[in-house]
């Protein structure tokens, strides 16, 4: 059952989305608890998404739905605390739309690069300890970071990476902000965004190593070859503006919502034109007066006529010959 507010008239009144870390009702877990529960829910993300992809390639589940299964067990683990972005481009797309407070960006999104860099730290250690593999640490975190041109899977350009990387980000945000709106629970909408993004990152693999999370990809950068620092700045710009768009589409939507909500004309309930031809005729009759006798009478011209008691008949009685509601040719008639 919905928890919306009722407006006087019985219609739903609409209210601003607000998501946990501008929601000032239940818990307040503070602003360093929300800050950290980012940074927990971003070193899950990465460690699972970028461990699946350097150590099972090729075998069982695939890096890009790992992602997205990562993705959804830190929402629904940590996202009733700050409200489960773990992802800059999620954050600023949430406070462009309305749904998130300023004050939480900047914070929010050093946790999300301090969890996703320490992801990528450990597995490197990891991955330097091995005697025979450790020497091509750096070989694996290249081939797990977002590129274009010549380090794009499939040789990609500039052009397509942008704007495939900007379409992502969109949907991305999109999806997450439309969950929150809906209210449909943090299992349903943590499955919602989790399988997004799995989809959307196995459109992006052969295009630029699936990016749309700029925390990621800054982590695997920075643990890769050169040129993965060099090209960063796209999979910062592009996810970015995706999520400005998408912030700005939903906040205009909300705006219209709560302009419409106080126009009281929001609330009426237009007449409907069929009703008059569909509205039984007993409904159109005003109740009968009462005569002479202490009983209901029917009026017919100026002659009180004394109608038959409903209660001294079935409900499927037939009136008797003569009455109001039988006339003499014996034709059913209908109550005056």
């Amino acid at each position: 059952m919905s928890s919306e507010p009722l407006s006087t008239s019985g219609a739903r009144a609409v209210t601003p989305v607000r998501d946990a870390a501008s929601d000032t009702r239940g818990h307040d877990y503070g602003f360093v608890g929300r800050t950290v529960a980012e940074g927990i829910g971003s070193f899950l993300l990465v460690f699972a998404g970028i461990g699946v992809g350097i150590f099972t390639a090729g075998s069982g589940i695939s890096p890009q739905l790992a992602f997205g299964l990562a993705l959804a067990g830190a929402m629904v683990a940590f996202g009733y605390i700050s409200g489960g972005h773990f992802n800059p481009a999620i954050t600023l797309g949430s406070a462009v739309a309305g749904r998130t407070q300023w004050k939480y960006v900047l914070p929010y999104v050093l946790a999300q690069l301090l969890g996703a860099i320490l992801a990528v730290a450990i597995l490197w250690v990891a991955i330097t300890g091995h005697q025979q593999i450790g020497e091509q640490t750096r070989q694996f975190l290249t081939g797990v970071s977002n590129g274009y041109g010549d380090h794009s899977v499939n040789l990609f350009p500039l052009p397509s990476a942008l704007l495939l990387e900007v379409i992502a980000g969109a949907l991305l945000t999109a999806v997450f902000l439309g969950s929150v709106a809906r209210r449909s629970g943090a299992v349903a909408g943590a499955f919602a965004v989790g399988v997004t993004y799995a989809v959307l990152l196995t459109v992006l693999a052969p295009v630029t190593n699936g990016g749309i999370n700029p925390a990621r990809s800054t982590a695997t950068a920075i643990f890769a070859e050169g040129w993965a620092l060099q090209q960063l700045w796209l999979f910062w710009a592009a996810p970015l503006l995706g999520a400005v768009i998408a912030g700005l589409i939903f906040r205009s939507v909300d705006m219209t919502l709560a302009a419409r909500s106080s126009d009281p004309a929001f609330y009426a309930v237009e007449p409907d034109t069929h009703a008059a031809d569909e509205t039984p005729a007993s409904a159109e009759t005003p109740a009968p007066a009462t005569g002479s006798t202490g009983k209901p009478a029917a009026r017919t011209g100026d002659t009180e006529a004394p109608v038959v008691d409903e209660e001294a008949r079935g409900f499927f009685d037939k009136p008797a010959a003569g009455s109001p509601e039988n006339p003499q040719d014996g034709t059913p008639g209908t109550r005056g």
